[in-house]
């Protein structure tokens, strides 16, 4: 079954959440903010995404600018990126969708509608 991750309160992930329910899309919901990935979880997603790291971190998000990412991830190394994503989800780009062979960050209808159909 696919794992939808976002935070509720988020308006994309409100229109990701209608989109998998208006297409009868199966999926486990997970709060983001009440259930942080772990190192080893986004780990993986980032292995199985082929997306550079920086597309799972949320740019816009108020931590983020808080803490200054913008200047520091440059000098982080993969790891240290990776531990810093598992400290909180609001660092985390949303919504992740994770099925058997990919992760999609962030909600792009195109993207999503190919695991529809299939």
């Amino acid at each position: 079954m696919l794992k939808y991750i976002c935070y509720p309160k988020c308006t994309t992930c409100q229109k990701a959440k209608t989109w998998l329910d208006e297409n009868n899309v199966e999926y486990e919901l997970r709060d983001i903010k009440l259930n942080n990935p772990s190192f080893e979880e986004l780990s993986e997603w980032y292995r199985k995404s082929g997306l550079p790291l920086k597309r799972f971190f949320n740019t816009s998000g108020l931590l983020y600018k808080s803490l200054g990412l913008k200047d520091k991830l440059p000098t982080m190394t993969e790891e240290e990126m990776l531990r810093l994503l598992s400290t909180d989800g609001m660092l985390v780009k949303r919504p992740l969708l994770i099925t058997e062979n990919s992760v999609f960050v962030g909600f792009k209808e195109n993207e999503w509608s190919s695991i529809i159909n299939k």
